[in-house]
Formats: structure tokens, C-alpha cells, sequence
């Protein structure tokens, strides 16, 4: 067989998989096999922007070609497809050439939600998680104003550098609702912002940060955490600006309390905004209610742990967990990917309020506020970092074992 089209074959699909989001030991793993299958060693090598791929050809030598990966999105649907066009390949092992046009046909078979659809997800998101931090139902107005605004200012923004992007977003968003608030519109603008931040904070890519280093990808997990604190500083950055602006053109309101609500109320918006985020993740089929299934079932867990006596970090710990099995088990119903559940079951425990409340405590020049959140945040993410090595862990044993010995 022609080694340049395998090389191509490869290649393509590799860079298609990094772009929409997949993990890198998929992106990898992909590879490998799709190489194997045609009897060529693949030894693939990826990091969130580039792929380099070596095709250890027997008689002939080797041939390397480095991909470029310049443009990310969080495209769960093409992850899918791409992940199921993979096995069909290494099933049928169909001539190379066919194979391309397979990829070109998978990519023109992805479905996309319409720009109308995509600004109901932002206010979903916005409007779910309002309340889901204790606001009310002036507050959820507002901030699916706010979910409306970064729904508008998606497409525009889509193609500048992603820092820059979360600055303008989290700036325009922001100032918009300390403006609702200027307006007596909200009674506590710090839920409107919150549940609005949900949308700018890298859900996706903390996760994948996460399951790289437990997979042993330690630079592509070490450059994704990087860029996820980098993300969060733009995004503080943003609304800082808008504070500040805020403030010198009115006095702001003081915040009334933030509202308790009941677990159930909590559970069901929880649901709510992971409706939102699947198709501002672009995930489609029934599988998208098992996602937003998974976000209400963790926070249930969360609150029954809470309920039960146990410390807010052992909560998250074991909403973790269980959003980790959910997923695996769900992967291996559907014959999916388990980030598509993953990532939409762990939304409700991601510390978006914490990223805020560090940066309100940075602007207001509170040294000890601003150490005391950040510290705060980072042990959440370190639990819910924890709950996930301890099951992706224990899933690779049972599977090598099921290999092993066949039972």
C-alpha cells in the first residue's frame, strides 16, 4: 500500500481528533492503531499544538511528518465521529484511498446546532447556573441576558487568540450585568456573573489536563494546566476591568444574600445548565440526555454526601468518583467516548465561583481573601483530580486484566 496516503490517513485524523478536544492518549492511541491495522508501526508523539507521527515502513525507511494544530474547539460530536470512523477502519481495513474519503464523508456528515440553537445553550448554561449559585429569578433574568451577549459575541470571537477572546468576553459580560445591577434589574450580581462565568471557564480542558498527566502524558497535561490558569487570569482580568469601570460610573448596590435553595432546586438547574453546555459542546443523539442526566445524578450524590455529615472537599471527592463511573459506563454502553460524559457529569462541581470570588478579592486588594479563595479552589481541583485517577486507574487494571485472562 501506498505509505503516503496511510501517512496522510493517519495524520488527518490525529490533527481532526486534537482540534475537537480529544485527550491526547486518544489522539495517540487513534493513530497507532489506524497504523497497525494496515501492518505499519505508528509511533506518535502529541501535545496540544502539534502532532508528529513516525511510520516505521518494513523494507523502506521510516517517514516522520509533523502536523501543526493552530485551531482548538470543544467539539464533542466530531470526537465521536472521528473516534467511531477510527474503530471502522481498523475493523475493515478498507484501501487507504477509500479510507480518505470516509474522513471527508464523516466530515461532512457532522451536525452543527444553528446559531439560534447555540443562544439558547449560552442562556441555559447562564440562566441554570444563576440559580444554581443562589439567585433568584430577577438574578436568572439577567444572566441570561449575559448568556445572550456571549452568545452573539462567540462567532466573532472564535477566530482571535483565546486569551484575548476570554478578556473582551468576560469584560462585556461582566460590565453588562453591573449595569442590570446599576439598574436595580438583579438583586445580587454576583450569581448573574457566576453562572455566566460557567461559560468561559475551560471545563474541557481542565479535564483533559487531568486525564493526561493520570495517563502518564505529563507535558501535554503540564502545557494544559498552564493554559488553563492563563485562561482564568484573562478571564479575571475581564471582569476586574468591568468592576472598576462599574464602579467609577455608579455606586453598585450592595448584594442581598444569596439564596439556599433545597437540593432538588439545585439538582434540577444543575440539569438545566448541563442542557445548555450540550450544545454549546455540540453533543447530539440521546446520548446528550445521559449527559445531562450524569450533571444532575453527581450534584445529587454531592448533596447526599453533604447531607450525610461528610467535609465539602470528601463531597466533591465522591461526586467525582461517581461522575467518573458514570462515564466510563456509559463509554462502554454507547461504544463512545467517556469525555462527553465526563465532562458534562463534573460541570456542577467545576470552582467557577472560586475563580470569581479570587479575583474580587485581587480587586479589592485583600491579600488574605484573595490566598484563602485561590487556595480553596486549587484543593477542589486537586480532589476532583484525585476522584478521577482513582477510577480511570482502576478501569485500565480491570481492562488489562480482562485481557489477560479473558474473564
Amino acid at each position: 500500500m501506498e505509505p503516503t496516503i496511510i501517512m496522510e490517513l493517519v495524520c488527518t485524523i490525529g490533527a481532526k481528533l486534537a482540534m475537537s478536544g480529544a485527550e491526547t492518549y486518544r489522539v495517540e492511541e487513534s493513530v497507532r492503531r489506524i497504523a497497525a491495522a494496515y501492518g505499519v508501526e505508528g509511533r506518535v508523539y502529541s501535545v496540544p499544538n502539534s502532532l508528529f507521527v513516525t511510520l516505521v515502513i518494513p523494507g523502506s525507511q521510516p517517514m516522520t511528518q509533523l502536523c501543526r494544530i493552530d485551531h482548538h474547539s470543544t467539539n464533542l460530536e466530531a470526537v465521536e465521529r472521528y473516534s467511531n470512523l477510527s474503530r471502522r477502519i481498523c475493523a475493515q481495513t478498507p484501501d487507504p484511498a477509500l479510507a480518505m474519503e470516509w474522513v471527508s464523508e464523516t466530515e461532512k456528515g457532522q451536525k452543527h446546532y444553528r446559531l439560534p440553537m447555540a443562544l439558547v445553550g449560552h442562556v441555559l448554561v447562564a440562566c441554570g447556573f444563576c440559580v444554581f449559585f443562589g439567585g433568584n429569578w430577577n438574578d436568572c433574568l439577567c444572566a441570561g441576558l449575559c448568556g445572550l451577549l456571549l452568545g452573539f459575541l462567540s462567532p466573532f470571537l472564535s477566530q482571535s487568540n483565546t486569551f484575548f477572546q476570554k478578556i473582551i468576553s468576560g469584560f462585556a459580560m461582566a460590565f453588562l450585568a453591573y449595569s442590570l445591577s446599576a439598574m436595580g434589574l438583579t438583586r445580587n450580581v454576583d450569581t448573574c456573573v457566576i453562572g455566566t462565568l460557567m461559560l468561559l471557564v475551560p471545563g474541557l480542558l481542565f479535564t483533559n489536563a487531568l486525564r493526561d498527566i493520570i495517563f502518564g502524558d505529563t507535558n501535554s497535561g503540564i502545557n494544559r494546566i498552564v493554559e488553563v490558569l492563563l485562561i482564568a487570569a484573562a478571564i479575571a482580568l475581564g471582569t476586574a476591568a468591568a468592576w472598576n469601570l462599574a464602579q467609577s460610573l455608579w455606586v453598585l448596590p450592595v448584594n442581598a444574600p444569596i439564596l439556599a435553595h433545597t437540593p432538588v432546586i439545585q439538582c434540577l438547574f444543575a440539569m438545566v445548565a448541563c442542557l445548555g453546555f450540550v450544545v454549546v459542546f455540540n453533543i447530539h443523539g440521546y446520548g446528550n440526555l445521559l449527559c445531562v442526566l450524569g450533571g444532575g445524578l453527581t450534584w445529587a450524590v454531592y448533596c447526599l454526601v453533604q447531607h450525610l455529615g461528610g467535609a465539602e472537599l470528601l463531597c466533591y471527592f465522591l461526586a467525582t468518583v461517581f461522575a467518573a463511573v458514570f462515564a466510563e459506563l456509559m463509554a462502554r454502553v454507547r461504544k463512545y467516548p467517556a469525555i462527553s460524559y465526563l465532562i458534562t457529569s463534573l460541570l456542577p462541581l467545576i470552582p467557577g465561583a472560586g475563580v470569581y470570588y479570587s479575583a474580587q478579592q485581587a480587586m479589592q486588594g485583600n491579600t488574605v481573601g484573595f490566598v484563602e479563595y485561590s487556595t480553596h479552589t486549587l484543593a477542589i481541583a486537586g480532589v476532583m483530580a484525585a476522584g478521577i485517577l482513582l477510577v480511570v486507574s482502576a478501569t485500565r487494571i480491570l481492562s488489562s486484566y480482562h485481557k489477560r485472562t479473558g474473564i
